[in-house]
């Protein structure tokens, strides 16, 4: 809904970042401890690349890539890498420019310069 409404055709929407956003809907600090994660988080990580290649207005997407170093054993966190590399994947797929940023410096993934 947020991206929807902040689009338009003069307007840049820069979304910084992607990571934390998934941090936030699938552990709210507002849980209890006891409580992995929020129950419908995977409706809101369904709809984000729609509402990406939906919007009316140029958005630019900011994430971090967490699954080229060591994984932690734990649970949550092996799950939290799988959902995030597989986030990264759909909303990549739903832009027309792809950029990695390593050391400072771009290498293009998809689209023109």
């Amino acid at each position: 809904e947020a991206i929807m409404a902040a689009t338009t055709r003069q307007t840049l929407v820069l979304v910084d970042c992607l990571t934390l956003w998934l941090t936030n809907l699938m552990m709210p600090a507002e849980l209890a401890p006891e409580r992995a994660s929020a129950p419908d988080w995977q409706d809101g990580v369904a709809l984000l690349p729609e509402a990406f290649a939906s919007a009316q207005g140029p958005v630019v997407v900011v994430s971090n890539e967490i699954g080229l170093g060591v994984i932690p054993l734990g649970t949550e966190t092996r799950a939290f890498v799988d959902v995030l590399g597989r986030l990264n994947q759909q909303v990549a797929a739903a832009c027309e420019r792809v950029t990695l940023m390593a050391a400072g410096l771009p290498l293009r993934l998809k689209g023109a310069a």
